[in-house]
């Protein structure tokens, strides 16, 4: 199991195991909100894991849909608790990308698609901060930092007791979109090559002969759980994030992200494309790396 037990995902696995009883029980969302006396977005935020659940909620929940089990009713009040305990994320202030935090840090496998620019988990700082800092509109230096702390604190999910698999597909594009310089893209992609020596992380590019692919226009995260949710997808835009969870969904990005490592270089090929163009970065900025990085 995951070291870090997520409130976030606590949340989400109660929320799946009340709407299965309610649904089981044949009631609607308005019939159970007028059972409890609250209101129906208040049951469909509980279920949906947007809103954590008390202790007399699920007693009252227990008792409407029957469930008498001891070990049953014990196990939900636990997830309850998990649910409102705070995450370290919390402290932030990361709106609505908080409950991505939270399921990311559970996650067991992560399948993640970029067109532009290199994954948040695999960003050195100093990238990341020329990201922040192009910005619309203007982020101010000290939030910027802690953005960065934030996304340095995510990328231990990498290097746990037991790690995410990470297994990450983006476009040669973002090779060449000089982020920061090119003393800082020197330094990302060798940090690219760098975290391509551990197990459990994957980097394959679509090269630009390729040609259109089914993900041009979109950007993706495929997130797996050792437990419900087992999985759902990240949508990521400019105007906000949404989530997708019916199996008709999850299958088609499945599928997408199988036809992309498909069509994109070999992980072997891909190091090799990555470290022979962040050799020229580095050729550009005066920059050279010892020889044992260059593999």
């Amino acid at each position: 199991m995951p070291e870090v037990r997520s409130p976030t995902v606590r949340r989400r696995e109660l929320g799946a195991l009340l709407r299965a009883l309610r649904t089981e029980k044949g009631l609607t969302v308005e019939q159970v909100a007028e059972s409890l006396l609250c209101s129906s977005s208040k049951v469909s935020r509980m279920e949906t894991g947007q809103r954590g659940a008390t202790p007399r909620d699920i007693r009252d929940l227990c008792d409407l849909y029957g469930v008498t089990d001891e070990i049953e009713r014990d196990r939900m009040m636990q997830l309850a608790r998990e649910g409102k305990q705070a995450g370290w994320w919390q402290s932030y202030d990361l709106d609505s990308f908080a409950t991505y935090v939270g399921l990311e840090a559970e996650a067991v496998e992560i399948l993640y698609y970029q067109s532009t620019i290199v994954p948040g988990l695999l960003q050195t700082p100093e990238y990341a901060r020329a990201i922040h800092t192009a910005a619309v509109p203007k982020i101010p230096p000290p939030r910027i930092e802690e953005l960065i702390e934030v996304k340095l604190k995510r990328q231990r999910i990498l290097s746990r007791t037991q790690p995410v698999r990470l297994r990450v597909v983006f476009d040669e594009a973002t090779l060449h979109r000089v982020v920061g310089g090119m003393r800082v893209m020197g330094a990302q992609l060798n940090r690219l090559a760098e975290l391509t020596t551990l197990p459990n992380v994957t980097v394959q590019v679509i090269p630009f002969r390729t040609g259109a692919h089914p993900a041009m226009d979109s950007t993706f995260n495929l997130l797996y759980f050792a437990g419900p949710p087992h999985h759902m997808v990240y949508v990521e835009g400019l105007m906000g994030w949404f989530y997708l969870q019916s199996p008709q969904e999850t299958d088609k990005y499945q599928q997408v992200f199988e036809r992309l490592r498909t069509i994109s270089l070999s992980p072997k090929e891909s190091i090799e494309l990555i470290m022979k163009i962040g050799a020229r970065y580095r050729a550009a900025s005066g920059v050279t790396v010892p020889a044992s990085t260059e593999r």
